[in-house]
């Protein structure tokens, strides 16, 4: 799943617009379509998705040990 489908996902899931979502986090809507196609959406602004949307966003490394190192949206490191 790409990031841009990971996003029209919540957009469908939490009832909101892709155009609506570009205002809660400050961006322009064509601007931010051209980052979806080319996938360059940064961590910053899918952690601010997360924020306005009040949800939770990880990134995980997990080693095979089970160890894990987690960036969620507080910016908190967990190992």
């Amino acid at each position: 799943m790409t990031t841009s489908d990971m996003i029209k996902k919540l957009c469908e899931k939490m009832n909101i617009s892709l155009v609506e979502l570009c205002r809660c986090i400050g961006q322009i809507p064509q601007n931010f379509n051209k980052k979806l196609k080319q996938g360059t959406v940064s961590l910053e602004e899918m952690m601010k998705i997360a924020e306005v949307l009040n949800v939770g966003y990880e990134r995980i490394f997990i080693f095979p040990d089970v160890e894990r190192i987690t960036i969620n949206n507080k910016f908190v490191i967990h190992v």
